[in-house]
């Protein structure tokens, strides 16, 4: 039996994307109400968020929590945004209140793994709507080799550039010292 999904023709309300009907076979974004749709990540990315998000979840204080490819509202507008950061560092109590989707205001840390087909978006129009938004980290990771992490922090309303490491970084994250092996994020297993 086949189902038929009819999809929107209009720009989208934040009503209309949550009636959307639930699809895991791509990736889904709104922007100003235009339904985004990009291909799942492939492997050696889900692999590296799955991994970023177990290195950066014990080194968090207690107060936050790490989520993979979860909604952030960026603007709510009669025309939202809606962005699905690969990573995010978010408050506990949040997390325990089982928030469907994140206002961006309540968001530390979003991190974004790039890809072919999202680099520019990842690089420019996600730097900007992020910054406007008040995320305060915002977190670029580059897996072509060495993989490599760029991290900006927001400044006066936009972000500066605090870091751009291969190999071990340590950064502030709030007040809190996170160490990421970067190139754990893309290496084999020790031992295979």
């Amino acid at each position: 039996m086949t189902v038929e999904v009819h999809w929107p023709d209009h720009l989208l309300t934040l009503e209309d994307w949550i009636a959307l009907p639930e699809d895991s076979s791509r990736s889904y974004e709104l922007v100003e109400g235009v339904l985004v749709v990009s291909p799942r990540p492939v492997s050696q990315h889900q692999r590296a968020i799955w991994r970023l998000a177990a290195q950066l979840e014990p080194q968090l204080p207690p107060t936050h929590g790490v989520l993979t490819e979860s909604e952030v509202v960026i603007e709510p507008g009669p025309y939202p945004t809606i962005r699905v950061p690969d990573v995010l560092a978010v408050p506990t109590a949040g997390i325990d209140a089982n928030l469907p989707r994140w206002d961006a205001a309540d968001v530390l840390l979003a991190v974004e793994i790039l890809s072919v087909g999202s680099k520019r978006t990842d690089r420019v129009t996600k730097f900007f709507e992020y910054a406007e938004a008040g995320i305060e980290y915002y977190w670029l990771i580059d897996l072509d080799e060495p993989a490599s992490l760029t991290a900006h922090r927001l400044i006066d309303g936009e972000y500066e550039l605090v870091a751009e490491q291969s190999g071990r970084a340590t950064l502030d994250l709030a007040g809190t010292p996170i160490t990421i092996d970067i190139t754990a994020l893309t290496s084999n297993r020790p031992g295979r």
